[in-house]
């Protein structure tokens, strides 16, 4: 009898050319694997393909029924891509359009000019019909390792970066990522008290706020930083002058209109970032009012132009180029297989008293 031509079979038969039988072999072994598991899952051999190589455009319910499945099977997945990976890593960010961003990659390119790393810059698109495609293109290249800036991290985009073994560090992250995952970040409380009680000290009691989206980590640690800074001061928390938004100009300026053509405006606002307190300062303009003998505005980020605008504006510092820096020394230390004294980083944050800010009611000099 001749032996059955199936893959085991074949393993056990010297190749016809002569050649080395284990590479074919093991080939051969491979996809009469990926072929059975297609079989038990009811699925293509491409999309189970596609699985294993962590592609985003796959079901989640499929993908996990073919993750099961290639864990039952024992599958030898691709090995870490480390060792084929040098000199990449990429920079994905919810914008390119804002001076924060660019603290950001200033901080990320720094630590890459002295490690010679690369840095890839791409943006988030949101509201895409296309599935997970900053992930898919990660997946693609050869990038060692990956920071998320200020986006929400999926299970998807997760597990796609993790079949590729891709090593990834958020900054600023919208939501909560896995405890596994190392994110950096500021003291955002801290910093909304310290706004707060500078207001307070100048005797202000009536203080707006306009944050970011009321579901972004940021923005909630920041507007309870306010809350605690008026409960240590003992003055009413009023929820009618508190305003979520974006971090942008048109933002800061559409919630600061609501806030000054009340009957009972603010006589200070807090903003979430200089990109809003300048939305602010228009608002105020086009009201008749002057910064800050009429209104006192306080912001966050102290991105450079904050020192050259009309008048020099009071901002929380938040160190952004050190964030990226330190994001991307322990991504470094991930690439390389070092362990992390910490994953989760908070840098501080610093009052910067500017122009903007004044006693209430009374002309500056």
């Amino acid at each position: 009898m001749r032996p059955q031509e199936d893959g085991s079979a074949r393993q056990r038969q010297p190749g016809a050319s002569g050649r080395p039988r284990d590479g074919g072999s093991k080939l051969l072994e491979r996809k009469t694997t990926l072929a059975a598991i297609a079989a038990a899952a009811g699925v293509s051999l491409p999309t189970v393909s596609k699985v294993v190589n962590g592609r985003p455009d796959v079901a989640a319910e499929t993908r996990a029924r073919v993750e099961r499945l290639l864990d039952e099977y024992n599958y030898a997945r691709p090995g870490p891509r480390r060792q084929r990976r040098g000199g990449l890593i990429d920079l994905v960010l919810a914008g390119l359009d804002s001076p924060w961003a660019v603290e950001i990659l200033r901080g990320v390119e720094e630590w890459g000019a002295a490690h010679e790393t690369g840095v890839a810059v791409s943006s988030v698109r949101h509201g895409s019909a296309r599935p997970a495609s900053w992930t898919s293109t990660v997946a693609s290249h050869d990038s060692s390792g990956v920071i998320l800036v200020t986006s929400r991290l999926t299970d998807e985009q997760l597990v796609q970066l993790r079949s590729a073994a891709i090593p990834l560090v958020v900054v600023d992250p919208a939501n909560a990522p896995p405890p596994d995952i190392p994110s950096v970040g500021a003291t955002n409380w801290a910093g909304g008290i310290a706004a707060t009680e500078h207001l307070l000290g100048l005797g202000h009691r009536r203080i707006g706020v306009i944050s970011g989206p009321g579901d972004m980590l940021c923005s909630l640690a920041r507007i309870d930083g306010y809350r605690s800074a008026l409960d240590r001061a003992g003055v009413e928390y009023d929820p009618s002058i508190v305003r979520y938004g974006d971090f942008h100009h048109e933002g800061g300026f559409a919630r600061a209109v609501e806030l000054l053509d009340r009957p009972d405006p603010p006589t200070a606002i807090f903003a979430g970032s200089d990109q809003q307190a300048f939305g602010v300062y228009e608002a105020a303009r086009l009201r008749g009012m002057r910064v800050p003998q009429d209104l006192s505005v306080v912001g966050f980020d102290d991105l450079p132009v904050t020192r050259w605008a009309s008048p020099p504006m009071t901002s929380i510092r938040q160190p952004l180029a050190d964030m990226g820096s330190v994001a991307a020394q322990m991504l470094g230390d991930l690439i390389e297989g070092k362990p992390l004294r910490s994953t989760r980083v908070e840098l501080s944050t610093e009052l910067m008293v500017r122009e903007s800010t004044a006693v209430p009611g009374r002309p500056v000099k």
